[in-house]
């Protein structure tokens, strides 16, 4: 497969590099800094500069020509304010799905985040609470569109652990924190798992092995 993702050089994104690489996969990282290339390159990823916040729907579309498979692991990243989670976090998803639709891409994996799906709870930080609206309302973009076979994948609270590749994968998992290492490997599962289309699904750590747990998910 040739497989394209937006935030390249993201934590959860280069552990995905580095597994699709090793599989054999061709796969493209898009990244807003040259800097930022050498680590995609280590992670066996095309480096690919192309600024989400600026870049046209046909600018971007053309980066994802002959892809199989598009995933957006783009974020604005820790010390953004409110005004970036919405032309990242929503924006830029919005944008990598109107160019996918463009170079007829279908199949469309989203890094969402728990707890997009409802109103942050009262006192919830203001910056956070931006956050989680703007992926809230990236996520109901991309379920409105007939031209993506999409799935919306939500992590809990997200660790640099080693991955146990052991977890818990639903529509509703309950609070909990997960290892990037088996959110990525979670998402190499869900590629190649044409019953998780159309679906978002939670997932934590729990006591399943992934591909295990995405095969379960895919036959309920």
């Amino acid at each position: 497969m040739r497989i394209v993702i937006a935030g390249g050089h993201g934590r959860i994104a280069l552990r995905l590099e580095r597994l699709l690489a090793k599989r054999g996969d061709e796969v493209a990282g898009i990244i807003r800094r040259t800097e930022q290339a050498g680590d995609v390159l280590a992670a066996g990823a095309e480096p690919v500069v192309c600024d989400l916040e600026s870049a046209s729907v046909e600018d971007l579309a053309r980066h994802l020509e002959g892809a199989d498979a598009a995933v957006f692991a783009a974020g604005a990243g820790p010390g953004s304010g409110i005004a970036r989670k919405d032309t990242v976090d929503r924006g830029a998803a919005a944008l990598f799905a109107d160019a996918a639709e463009a170079a007829g891409v279908r199949r469309f994996l989203v890094i969402s985040a728990m707890g997009a799906d409802r109103e942050p709870p009262e006192g919830t930080d203001p910056v956070f609470a931006a956050y989680l609206k703007a992926k809230g309302a990236a996520d109901a973009d991309v379920r409105a569109r007939a031209g993506l076979d999409w799935t919306i994948l939500r992590p809990g609270l997200l660790t640099d652990e080693p991955g146990t590749s052991l977890v818990a994968l639903a529509d509703a998992t309950g609070r909990g924190a997960v290892p990037r290492d088996d959110v990525a490997a979670a998402l190499v599962e869900l590629l190649d798992e044409p019953g998780t289309i159309g679906r978002t699904l939670e997932l934590i750590g729990g006591e399943v092995p992934v591909a295990e747990a995405v095969r379960a998910v895919a036959q309920r």
